[in-house]
């Protein structure tokens, strides 16, 4: 098994059991959220960490363009599951965009995406 292919196993059983919990028992599935929002700092480190060994694996195979193109994908698969909440995810984004402090609690994430982004445009133009 590659090192994709045993990534790709441990995110289908993840999603495979987040299904038939949200299927089953919804409510169970907020002590995964607390535990995971419990130590904000702590859950960012673990994240960086996570999606760096990830990212360097991910390219000994693919490339950035292909790994955009993936985003694109599940970018429209996360718009369906929204669509779902949109009267809610409005309030929401309007409540979070009205922060005036949303670019200083994002830094670390705006940074990460910008990044990215030139890369992508580096890859792709020059």
């Amino acid at each position: 098994m590659t090192t994709i292919e045993i990534m790709a196993l441990i995110f289908a059983v993840f999603a495979g059991v987040k299904l038939l919990v949200i299927l089953t028992n919804p409510k169970s599935w907020m002590v995964v959220i607390r535990t995971i929002y419990a130590k904000p700092t702590l859950t960012i480190l673990i994240a960086l960490v996570l999606g760096a060994v990830s990212l360097n694996y991910l390219l000994k195979e693919i490339t950035i363009i292909q790994i955009f193109g993936v985003m694109l994908f599940l970018m429209f698969l996360m718009a369906i599951g929204f669509v779902a909440y949109a009267k809610e995810t409005v309030t929401w984004a309007e409540k979070f965009l009205e922060d005036k402090s949303v670019v200083k609690k994002s830094w670390l994430a705006i940074i990460i995406w910008v990044v990215l982004v030139i890369w992508v445009f580096y890859t792709l133009f020059i």
